[in-house]
């Protein structure tokens, strides 16, 4: 075991490193860079801008040097603990993240929370109760779900509720809210809000693990051992929860690798239309004006999310089926 996750860390490192050179080449990958866009933005406002302010400008941001230049700047400062300076924002990567993802963390880990507790006990009982009313409804809905997108929902949701009610469900929180400093009130007022992207984002992942649960644990309720034990007589009960269940959530766990960067990511498009202010929507900012240290930072923090999570997964699923071995047998 401790042979394994040795390696494993050391093939986490190799492939950060690989993540880390290729998004920093195709961040950079458009035409001109930040300043070029910030140039042709004053021109556009009818400030002209000389050559020299130019190469200051070029000097200040670090874009004088060549691009692998840039990139060992970047890395060598993010394994101090630096992530550099938005140069959109004219403010630290650091402090920018730290605003966005402890909402981002909260919506996500909220909306985890509520597509397992919903999925797996339906995919249970749809497959418990094959070809029943239950099933085809919850078969519907899981279908209706997986082929709408969570941004479509959104504004469905958003003209419906204010056409209807009145209501308007962007943002996290109401306007007296947002600018105000954290208190009770504030954080009732963002648990009021929570429903509705919590609702959206969940709906396809919802969708998605009904059908995993269902389809595994209906595969695992034809094999013989299960044939065998109703035979003698084992409570179905007993027997559903204590070997089909647990061996049918084996895909499931092995998603978990996917969950991690899910949960600080957001989801971008949903994120924009719901206003919601968490890491996704920046994100789209920092790409859309070639702001690579932020851009960056964020990929990056994606990537290493990613791989840890794959790895907690692999872990995981040793718990749940003690029949996986990570060792090599001689």
């Amino acid at each position: 075991m401790l042979k394994y996750l040795l390696q494993r860390l050391l093939y986490m490192v190799l492939v950060l490193g690989i993540i880390s050179l290729v998004s920093f080449i195709v961040i950079q990958l458009p035409p001109g860079d930040y300043i070029s866009s910030y140039i042709a933005q004053l021109s556009a406002d009818g400030t002209t801008v000389s050559e020299e302010d130019i190469a200051s400008l070029r000097r200040q941001y670090g874009l004088d040097l060549p691009w692998y230049g840039q990139y060992f700047k970047w890395i060598g400062k993010m394994m101090h603990g630096d992530f550099g300076q938005s140069f959109m924002w004219q403010r630290p990567v650091a402090e920018l993240l730290a605003e966005r993802i402890p909402l981002t963390i909260f919506i996500s880990i909220c909306t985890l929370g509520f597509t397992y507790l919903m999925a797996i006990p339906i995919g249970i009982y749809t497959a418990t109760h094959q070809y029943s009313i239950g099933d085809y409804f919850f078969t519907v809905i899981g279908f209706i779900g997986l082929a709408t997108p969570n941004f479509l929902l959104a504004l469905i949701l958003m003209v419906g509720l204010f056409q209807m009610f009145g209501l308007s469900i962007g943002g996290l929180f109401s306007p007296q809210y947002v600018e105000a400093a954290w208190s009770f009130g504030k954080f009732l007022n963002l648990l009021a809000h929570l429903p509705i992207p919590i609702i959206v984002v969940g709906t396809s992942g919802t969708a998605s693990i009904i059908r995993i649960m269902r389809g595994s644990l209906l595969d695992e309720l034809k094999k013989q051992y299960v044939i065998t034990a109703k035979a003698k007589g084992v409570p179905n009960k007993r027997l559903l929860l204590r070997y089909p269940v647990r061996i049918a959530l084996n895909p499931i766990v092995s998603t978990i690798g996917n969950v991690l960067p899910r949960i600080v990511s957001g989801t971008v498009i949903t994120s924009i239309v719901l206003n919601l202010p968490t890491t996704g929507p920046l994100l789209f900012q920092a790409l859309l004006n070639q702001d690579m240290f932020l851009a960056g930072s964020i990929v990056m923090l994606l990537s290493f999310l990613t791989v840890l999570g794959m790895f907690l997964s692999d872990i995981l699923l040793v718990i749940v089926d003690p029949r996986i071995k990570l060792e090599k047998r001689v």
